[in-house]
């Protein structure tokens, strides 16, 4: 899957997140794309790297510490 194919689903999920709220007011989208992202995310590289966190933190081109707040924010720690 292509960068473009990952941004087109997150466009169509939004898109399809606006027709759902039947002309409520939308809010908190942005921490709301970034928890929907950043857990299957983790979870999937977590997977990859056998739970390797220095590993994760690599692939991920974050911080190892940050790594860990994300994971303990997630539940997965």
């Amino acid at each position: 899957m292509s960068t473009n194919n990952i941004a087109t689903s997150i466009t169509e999920a939004l898109e399809q997140y606006f027709r759902d709220l039947g002309g409520e007011k939308p809010h908190n989208v942005y921490d709301m794309m970034v928890d929907a992202m950043e857990k299957p995310l983790l979870e999937f590289i977590m997977a990859r790297t056998r739970h390797n966190q220095s590993q994760a933190s690599i692939i991920l081109g974050i911080n190892r510490n940050t790594l860990r707040k994300k994971l303990q924010h997630h539940g997965m720690l």
